[in-house]
């Protein structure tokens, strides 16, 4: 199956990664590729490709990326043989992307199984602020930004299949809800199956 994982800035879908990675959940993440600068804790290849945007663009031109988006002054794509290469291995594939991006998968490949994470019940934008500040990562005017972006972003939550919440402290019982996502999907008398076009 291929799963997206997606949900405002904030509502921890790194942290539902990591963490399932860490319990041994089988399922390649698919890598996302960016030219945003490389945050310090942040790994090559891990975390994101990171790329230059002379790079990005050959991407593009090429017809290399599923999807790609501008957020933040910045480009982000996922690599469309990656997530191929997945499926044809057998192995489910996980993809993190901005709710645009879910969107756009979701077009191009209907049978995509589209989770929205959220730090809150999804008409509350309080406690992604109060993340979005823990995090420090942003200034005051991206900030803003960032919490305009989610009030837009909770408009799109009737294209997603599934809602997890991921309350604070609950890191846990999220990832365990999306396991049973993946685990209920698996278990459909007519499974989705992905067809690239």
């Amino acid at each position: 199956m291929l799963l997206v994982l997606s949900g405002s800035s904030g509502a921890g879908k790194d942290a539902v990664l990591a963490r399932m990675k860490e319990q041994g959940y089988p399922f390649r993440h698919v890598v996302t590729v960016t030219t945003r600068p490389r945050r310090p804790t942040e790994v090559q290849g891990i975390d994101y490709d990171f790329v230059s945007e002379s790079e990005f663009q050959d991407m593009l031109h090429r017809g290399e990326l599923l999807e790609w988006a501008q957020v933040y002054g910045h480009h982000y794509g996922v690599p469309k043989e990656s997530v191929r290469r997945a499926l044809q291995d057998g192995q489910d594939a996980v993809v993190r992307v901005d709710v645009q991006g879910a969107a756009t998968i979701k077009e191009l490949l209907p049978e995509a199984v589209l989770v929205f994470l959220a730090s809150a019940r999804p008409s509350s934008v309080g406690e992604y602020e109060e993340r979005l500040r823990q995090r420090n990562t942003e200034s005051d005017a991206q900030l803003g930004l960032r919490l305009q972006r989610v009030e837009e972003e909770l408009k799109s939550l009737p294209i997603f299949d599934y809602v997890v919440v991921n309350r604070q402290g609950g890191l846990d019982e999220a990832v365990s809800q999306v396991a049973c996502i993946m685990a209920a999907e698996k278990c459909r008398v007519n499974p989705r199956a992905v067809v690239f076009p």
